[in-house]
């Protein structure tokens, strides 16, 4: 990669997460597109590889989700039960 690419990437990336940081969520949306866009450009080939691969990604997020969503339902129903043996107990 040239410099000045390597310039681009690295001052978009550190003045992007400033702006994230300070809270001006554009600014630092914009500078990160800015320097994915200059990476995008001089990898072509591995960025086409990641977009043909997205539509896996997305399933394999809900998938944990989804699996997370009913491990969470599942303590929550064990919590529910536990606390009324708890009270009883406790009320003896």
């Amino acid at each position: 990669m040239e410099n000045w690419k390597v310039a681009l990437v690295s001052g978009a990336a550190g003045v992007g997460t400033a702006m994230f940081l300070k809270k001006k969520w554009t600014a630092g949306v914009i500078l990160a597109g800015v320097g994915i866009a200059a990476i995008a450009s001089e990898y072509p080939e591995k960025f086409a590889e990641v977009r043909d691969r997205i539509p896996d990604f997305i399933e394999r997020g809900n998938n944990f989700l989804a699996v997370a969503t009913r491990v969470g339902d599942r303590l929550a129903d064990a919590a529910e039960s536990r606390g009324t043996w708890y009270e009883s107990l406790l009320s003896s």
